[in-house]
């Protein structure tokens, strides 16, 4: 469902229901509809006008899935302390330290209040909660257990993002060094080079072969150094475009980094981790096979796995057994596959999947633990080469003049 219109503040007062001084701010879609909110909780307005905006006002901070993972375990937290729902979006909204976030779950309340379900307020605001929490969360309010299920839905989350996290730190710090040791060798060739290149050159000395080679890339990096960083931004920017309109590219692209030694490894680990510990949930909500399909392949993570799970939908809703209809996509390793097998036979598919999910999770940290101590001396040996290769290429001539005057 689309994102409803935008809550706007308003500062009001007038008297309560026994004549006394009330006031306050209060977030609604339209001036209309807060007077009656305030004449529904009995109270008589005076003034009443739109909250202006601080002239300067602080940077809006972002919602992130983290934000969304945390808000989930203290909801859970205070219905399971039998805090009513209303009172419990008051605490947990009112106690957040980001003004973004604070202002979605007063929204979601306000939205409660005028007599939405919780599943309902969560569906409006489809920019922060996806689909499968919206399920969960309407699967456990028609049975009765909206805490059991926000449990378990915060704790899938929690270790989404704690493996999001790990994968991102994993790939990240090699890339970051790279392009730093990338910065640094063009400075190295626009500004350092030169100075040693006028000196050598007052010399007069025949310069070594290597020295030449560097002296070139630096003459020919001063006068074309706009095409590189024109190729670099560009190369960025069409990156980016494809990758946001384009269904083939990022089809290319996931299929692409399943295939790289190691990090392929992990990706491929993590897109299964995240479909057992999905399933898993959903089935431990009593939601149907068919629609709890659905929901997993958007949680993959990557879109090969996504259309392997689509297909595995079609399959399951013709009537066969999920075991085989994994089985003809020919994706799953077979522990998976036996497992979900197990599952099936003995009535206990979310447990099973569970156990799935954990020993995958295992994997994925110990992948990225041995990927960050295998890229340490990869990196090392890429900076030695770029930096190091410049340096020795500089002073190879001092090393020659030195000898021949020793």
């Amino acid at each position: 469902m689309a994102e409803q219109s935008e809550q706007i503040d308003f500062v009001w007062a007038g008297t309560d229901k026994n004549k006394q001084k009330a006031g306050g701010i209060i977030s609604a879609k339209s001036e209309t509809i807060a007077k009656a909110e305030l004449r529904r909780q009995g109270y008589r307005v005076i003034k009443f006008k739109k909250k202006p905006k601080p002239l300067f006002s602080a940077k809006v901070q972002s919602i992130t899935p983290g934000d969304i993972a945390i808000f989930t375990r203290q909801l859970s937290t205070m219905l399971k302390a039998g805090v009513p729902l209303v009172q419990s979006f008051d605490i947990v909204g009112k106690g957040h330290d980001n003004a973004s976030m604070e202002k979605l779950l007063m929204s979601i309340k306000a939205d409660i209040e005028g007599g939405d379900t919780l599943a309902q307020a969560l569906n409006k605001k489809s920019l922060y909660f996806d689909e499968l929490t919206c399920n969960l969360v309407e699967a456990g309010e028609q049975a009765g257990v909206l805490e059991t299920l926000l449990d378990k839905i915060a704790t899938y989350k929690e270790k989404t993002e704690s493996m999001k996290k790990k994968i991102k730190k994993a790939l990240t710090y090699p890339i970051a060094v790279i392009v730093v040791a990338f910065v640094v060798t063009t400075i190295l060739l626009i500004f350092v080079v030169p100075v040693f290149d006028d000196m050598f050159k007052s010399f007069g000395a025949d310069l070594p072969a290597f020295t030449k080679m560097v002296v070139s890339m630096s003459e020919w990096m001063q006068a074309w150094w706009y095409i590189v960083v024109g190729i670099v931004v560009a190369t960025v920017y069409t990156f980016g475009y494809f990758k946001k309109r384009s269904k083939a590219f990022n089809h290319f692209l996931d299929k692409t980094m399943l295939k790289i030694p190691v990090v392929g490894l992990i990706l491929n680990k993590s897109a299964v981790a995240r479909f057992a510990r999905t399933l898993a949930t959903m089935s431990a909500a009593g939601v149907p096979l068919v629609e709890a399909l659905e929901s997993v392949a958007g949680a993959c993570g990557n879109i090969i796995y996504t259309e392997a799970v689509l297909k595995m939908r079609e399959d399951v809703a013709t009537g066969q057994r999920l075991q085989f209809a994994m089985q003809q996509v020919d994706l799953w390793p077979n522990m998976v596959v036996q497992m979900v097998a197990i599952g099936e036979e003995s009535g206990a598919m979310d447990s099973m999947l569970l156990k799935v999910a954990d020993f995958y999770d295992e994997e994925v940290d110990n992948l990225v633990d041995n990927l960050s101590s295998l890229m340490e001396p990869i990196i090392m040996v890429i900076l030695g080469i770029l930096v190091g290769g410049l340096i020795v290429a500089m002073y190879l001539p001092i090393f020659k003049m030195g000898a021949a005057v020793g």
